[in-house]
């Protein structure tokens, strides 16, 4: 091993830009003189690593996006393994994002550079055929979520089990009144957070419907109801605003933030959230919420039959139950979200039991994630 360690990343969206950040913060701390390059977020760029491309680029949500941008993708994808093989690496670490990086994993395996794939593909939903070709693309998997690695274990895949970084920087509790202080929201008003997702293509197909949604809460159900609504980018927001605007939804009290995803949950009742990552902070702030989502219906077509769990939304897969409502695809119209978020709402029981099963989630997934990560990652350098 060279002295100055040379570590290759790629992150393809905001989570994987999280994981990655927290992983270069830890692994300076054991290896202080080693460069990071490849594809990041602003949370790796912030640690020191220099992106060839920015991660965006990667971004695309099912099949037909994908599609759509396959040209580009796999441009950068050729790119980037040429220069990968010539520079030749100390590790390569991919972190998610494996329709992407599988392939450049094997390739870069094949040429002797050690490889690591950071949250394990999702073997147990769906593709379970794909275990095969991880084994062949990578010296180590690691796993976010506990009933991965026996799956990996069965086949001898190398895996460890680091459990998930938003457990550790998630509080077991948050304040709902001190958190609704902070953002000046009212203390006593049915407070809904709605997450509608942090990427352009999910604004196209969610804004419309979450802003209905909020008016047939407020015109039906519950007249003093307040909606707030984080927003990722300042193009999300503006799609976002026009969504209130063709709905004729002006006088509707959204509360409208950049960012502060996890505020906006922590001061609601309950969440109505595009599946994704944000389910899994909304389980861990412990507020009840309905999972929906809309995909272009060849891409769901094909998810469907190709999936084999009932569940989409992370929570319920990893509760192993259906712990909160998911209404998907044609059934998310905005008076079954409505009726649902409202049932949610006024079930203050429900929100105990809910509450109970999130935090035995919380304290599954509390591993101290980064630093066993980091240790995994220098065991392979060795």
């Amino acid at each position: 091993m060279s002295t100055v360690v040379r570590i290759a990343m790629v992150a393809g969206e905001a989570s994987g830009d999280l994981l990655g950040g927290h992983l270069i913060a830890a692994l300076k701390k054991e290896l202080p003189d080693a460069v990071f390059y490849g594809i990041g977020g602003p949370r790796m760029q912030g640690q020191g690593m220099d992106c060839w491309w920015p991660m965006g680029k990667l971004s695309v949500m099912g099949y037909w996006d994908a599609l759509k941008h396959y040209r580009e993708i796999s441009g950068i994808r050729r790119q980037l393994k040429k220069r990968l093989l010539d520079l030749r690496p100390d590790i390569f670490i991919g972190i998610d994002a494996p329709d992407f990086n599988l392939g450049l994993e094997t390739s870069l395996k094949a040429a002797g550079v050690p490889t690591v794939h950071y949250v394990s593909p999702s073997i147990w939903a769906w593709r379970g055929g794909r275990i095969k070709k991880i084994g062949r693309a990578v010296k180590r998997v690691l796993a976010l979520f506990p009933m991965e690695p026996p799956l990996y274990e069965k086949e001898r895949i190398p895996v460890t089990y680091v459990g998930h970084p938003l457990a550790d920087i998630i509080p077991l509790e948050t304040n709902r009144q001190e958190v609704r202080e902070k953002l000046a929201l009212p203390r006593d008003y049915p407070i809904f957070a709605m997450l509608p997702g942090s990427r352009r293509g999910e604004l196209e197909s969610m804004a419309d419907t979450f802003v209905q949604t909020a008016k047939i809460i407020r015109e039906r159900f519950l007249p003093d109801a307040v909606f707030v609504v984080p927003l990722a980018t300042r193009e999300t927001r503006l799609q976002f605003e026009a969504a209130i605007y063709r709905q004729h939804a002006a006088d509707i009290p959204f509360r409208l933030l950049f960012g502060h995803a996890q505020s906006a949950v922590g001061a609601s009742d309950v969440a109505l959230i595009a599946s994704g990552t944000a389910t899994l902070e909304a389980a861990l702030i412990k507020r009840p919420m309905v999972i929906t989502y809309k995909i272009a219906k060849f891409s769901y077509r094909l998810m469907k039959r190709m999936a084999y769990l009932p569940y989409v939304g992370l929570p319920n897969v990893l509760c192993g139950r259906f712990v909160v409502p998911e209404i998907l695809q044609d059934d998310a119209t905005p008076e079954n979200l409505a009726e649902a978020l409202v049932k949610l709402y006024e079930d203050k029981d429900n929100a105990k039991a809910i509450e109970q099963a999130f935090t035995e989630l919380h304290l599954q997934l509390r591993q101290n994630t980064a630093e066993k990560a980091a240790r995994a990652v220098i065991e392979c350098l060795r």
